[in-house]
């Protein structure tokens, strides 16, 4: 059995009351959500501050960590300590990082909300990565992951400004984690999957936010075959999803999606008129 890191239980707050005045002149108390910069010290060394929403701080610093291929393994890590007062989450290895100052030497600012940073030599690794394709995913549980997630109890729905992140295992929504940026909300999934020791390989894995290279990059990093989104995708996204032979949907909102990648995989559902 893999050794499990010591973890503090430190999440904030997700949502903050203020007043707000409408349209009409009145006075609304009204929910926004929270913000908070969180700085990644893994071995005492400064590695990335997040702007977070702090709703599960040891698991986006541990998927953090995994997604940037920082740590190829959970039993690397030893601790995870956040500190509030001080904005800090503090990682201990066993064994330290080998080669973290090449690879701190190679970064690059993404697109993420918040920007995201993505290590260079991700890029490299592309080619490595081999998704399963003896899975399928049927189009009306598509539809049930889209329903489930709109019927999801949100901070979006009280206060917005956050991306939400979905894990699904058929039509069942395992883990949600919403952040003020889509790439933390991934990265918390990412770590909670490895605190559980959750494979990835038949998952599907949904997005508010629009699929970018990192975003495709980190899905297919933690082995996951489907990703959709209700939002679009880049160019890059796009790419890359086609390399790594991803089932990739775009701009699914209720009935209604745009598949772009990974047809294979994909199973339409036959109705009546088609059977004509």
């Amino acid at each position: 059995m893999p050794l499990v890191p010591k973890l503090s239980h430190a999440t904030r707050p997700l949502t903050f009351e203020v007043e707000a005045l409408n349209e009409r002149g009145e006075v609304l108390p009204t929910a926004i959500a929270g913000e908070h910069p969180l700085t990644l010290y893994v071995d005492k060394r400064e590695i990335v501050t997040l702007m977070t929403l702090g709703q599960a701080p040891e698991a986006l610093a541990i998927g953090y960590l995994r997604n940037q291929r920082l740590v190829r393994a959970l039993d690397q890590i030893a601790e995870v300590q956040v500190d509030w007062e001080t904005d800090a989450v503090a990682v201990s290895t066993r064994g330290g990082i080998e080669g973290l100052d090449g690879k701190m030497d190679k970064r690059t600012v993404t697109t993420g909300c918040g920007q995201g940073t993505v290590f260079g030599s991700l890029m490299d690794e592309v080619d490595t990565i081999r998704l399963r394709d003896d899975v399928k995913l049927e189009e009306e549980t598509l539809y049930d992951v889209l329903d489930a997630v709109r019927r999801h109890e949100t901070i979006y729905k009280s206060a917005g400004a956050v991306h939400g992140c979905a894990l699904a295992s058929g039509s069942e929504i395992l883990y949600f984690v919403e952040d003020v940026g889509r790439h933390n909300a991934v990265d918390a999934i990412a770590g909670r999957m490895w605190l559980d020791g959750v494979d990835g390989s038949d998952k599907i894995f949904y997005t508010t936010g629009r699929l970018t290279s990192e975003m495709v990059i980190k899905t297919a990093q933690m082995g996951i075959p489907f990703l959709v989104s209700r939002s679009g995708l880049t160019q890059m996204g796009y790419q890359i999803a086609a390399k790594v032979g991803m089932t990739m949907i775009g701009r699914a909102v209720n009935k209604h999606y745009l598949l772009f990648t990974g047809r294979e995989r994909f199973i339409k559902t036959i109705m009546p008129t088609m059977l004509a």
